[in-house]
């Protein structure tokens, strides 16, 4: 009897189990949990020199609550990546006016393209700026290849090398077009471009896109001279003027000498 009643547990004694069971591993937890790359970890600090940024070189069109004005749209909700793509490619601050904004000269440093990022990005949910991971290129080129061919080729050429649209407008070349830049326009979709969400092209079938385009530059050409892939266009071009150009030279020619 003695040696049961030694063994009695304290009632208490499950319940103290149990919490550091649970402190346990809830620290395990917040340990080794996985991190979202793409979501937004910037500081209120950051968010407001961004505020101070815009104020200073966007309010005049957007609006001082960004929310927008008869001559520029609401930025609420557009996210961080909208603001990195434009600002960071010198489409924004807007230059002049036109059908189409066209990729410029960078008017702030990196930390100020974050900075605003940061602060549209605290406005309204809105698409993150990718991961490196992502942007950096090393998926399948094949599949890229095929899904650049299906969804982008149609403006922008087979090859990336851009086209004409409609009422003065223009799909951009993108061969010196960074990858995060790329992921970025097709996830928030600039211009008279459409949005690819991740409904539509997945992360991974923009990063073999992203794959795809920078393989094409690096490629070599085995049938000679590509003169910018351009297409037929092109070498219509080159056939008739030089071509025939040339053609026309040597039968004048042979007329004189005949002559």
């Amino acid at each position: 009897m003695s040696s049961l009643v030694a063994r009695r547990r304290h009632p208490a004694a499950i319940a103290i189990v149990l919490l550091l069971g649970l402190i346990l591993t809830g620290g395990l937890y917040a340990a080794f949990a996985p991190k979202d790359a793409d979501a937004a970890t910037s500081s209120t600090q950051t968010i407001a020199a961004g505020h101070k940024l815009f104020l200073s070189n966007c309010a005049s069109c957007h609006g001082v609550n960004a929310t927008g004005t008869d001559d520029a749209p609401s930025l609420v909700g557009v996210g961080a990546a909208a603001v990195d793509f434009q600002v960071g490619t010198g489409r924004m601050p807007l230059a002049n006016p036109g059908v189409q904004a066209e990729r410029g000269k960078v008017q702030f440093t990196g930390d100020e393209v974050s900075q605003l990022s940061a602060y549209v990005a605290s406005l309204g949910t809105g698409p993150s700026i990718p991961s490196s991971s992502l942007t950096s290129g090393g998926g399948d080129i094949a599949k890229g290849g095929e899904l650049f061919r299906v969804n982008c080729a149609m403006c922008h050429n087979f090859a990336g090398s851009g086209g004409a649209l409609t009422r003065g407008k223009f799909a951009p070349n993108l061969m010196d077009v960074s990858g995060r830049h790329i992921y970025e326009a097709m996830l928030t979709g600039p211009q008279s471009m459409p949005v690819f969400n991740n409904s539509n092209l997945s992360p991974q079938d923009k990063k073999d896109i992203i794959s795809f385009l920078q393989n094409v530059k690096t490629e070599s050409s085995p049938g000679g001279w590509s003169m910018g892939n351009l297409g037929p266009v092109t070498e219509g071009l080159f056939a008739w003027t030089i071509g025939i150009g040339l053609l026309i030279f040597i039968a004048v020619w042979l007329g004189k000498k005949a002559a």
